[in-house]
């Protein structure tokens, strides 16, 4: 596995961590808010009425994470009939407050709470609010020590926990006045760093789902220049519920009818694949876009000074979030045993200038 994952003793014991097991207050708060962190919560779910929605809990905005605590709550709906309402609301700093010994994060009257099993959301931001729980039906998980490490002393880090790889969600929530009940499979995991992300990662995609029997997580993340633009592949599969594939390094990624998005400039996959192999093991795990759920220059959540100066230095991050099929394809000995398709949510963080 790339050296660039935290994977040995030392890096457990550096970070507290159980190689067999995984904490509440992994889930907690892991930065004191100072400059140069970031952190936040993030949940998204399908709902069985064809709805979509994503809420994130953040302590500042992904491009400013240089700056002092800056709280700000995403929440974003797709209807069924694709109508997309996205909000994006700041706060005050004192509007934060963020538990350690495990998830429960208040954002003014909203709040994020768990305890790797079970979850509340409730978030309210013009007019659209939700007001749901989600029940893990996966184990916790994390990719090693769930830490990537960068810098000479390996001392600037990038964490992820999917605390709730695939959950049933339960619950409402409400758009112009109209409540509606809700239910569904969602997701919840939890990022945080010592490093404003621009400054170690170009670009990353992201990718959940769920097909047939298998739930998917993936990602395939993209160094910055300085660290020569490496790859780490993140991956896991599951089964009834059962992780059967985490390796990483068995895993190609691959993509395909890549485009320029007109909106942000940056280039975009129409399709991405992770092709994992193991013996005479073959199984594929694709993402097709169909809908474009929200599209967002990193720049436009600046305000004052912060942004004439990103824009002086030519800052053009983007995050692009998409839903379409997830098709899951088992191979043995070279002939189709499974072919499954659902709906799905992947995305594309590009902070980095655009590689020729």
């Amino acid at each position: 596995m790339d050296d660039l994952l935290g994977t040995s003793a030392a890096d457990y014991a550096r970070f507290g961590l159980e190689a067999d097991s995984i904490a509440a207050w992994e889930d907690g708060a892991r930065t004191d808010n100072r400059p140069g962190t970031y952190e936040w919560w993030y949940f998204d779910a399908h709902l069985d009425d064809g709805a979509t929605i994503v809420v994130v809990f953040m302590n500042k905005p992904m491009a400013s994470a240089g700056g002092p605590l800056s709280p700000l709550l995403r929440l974003g709906v797709v209807l069924p009939g694709g109508r997309s309402l996205q909000q994006v609301v700041p706060f005050e700093a004192e509007q934060w407050s963020a538990a350690t010994d495990h998830a429960d994060v208040r954002l003014g009257v909203n709040r994020f709470r768990g305890d790797l099993r079970e979850y509340r959301i409730q978030a309210t931001a013009g007019d659209v609010s939700v007001d749901l729980t989600l029940r893990g039906e996966i184990p916790p998980w994390r990719p090693a020590t769930g830490h990537l490490v960068y810098g000479k002393r390996r001392e600037l880090t990038f964490a992820w926990l999917p605390s709730v790889p695939q959950g049933r969600v339960t619950g409402s929530y409400t758009v112009d006045g109209e409540t509606r009940a809700a239910s569904g499979t969602g997701y919840h995991d939890h990022n945080w760093g010592n490093v404003p992300l621009h400054r170690i990662v170009h670009h990353w995609y992201w990718a959940r789902g769920q097909a047939g029997p298998y739930t998917a997580i993936a990602a395939h993340i993209t160094a910055t220049k300085r660290y020569r633009y490496r790859p780490v592949t993140v991956f896991m599969l599951a089964r009834d519920g059962r992780i059967i594939a985490d390796e990483g390094s068995l895993v190609r990624f691959e993509t395909d009818g890549v485009f320029v998005d007109e909106r942000t400039g940056k280039p975009v996959a129409a399709a991405t694949r992770y092709v994992y192999e193991n013996g005479d093991d073959r199984i594929v795990v694709s993402f097709a876009r169909e809908r474009d759920i929200a599209v967002t220059k990193l720049v436009d959540e600046m305000t004052g000074w912060k942004k004439a100066a990103a824009r002086l230095a030519g800052f053009d991050g983007a995050i692009l979030r998409f839903t379409g099929p997830m098709t899951v394809t088992v191979y043995r000995a070279g002939a189709v045993i499974e072919h499954h398709t659902d709906p799905a949510i992947w995305d594309l963080v590009y902070l980095g200038r655009n590689l020729r």
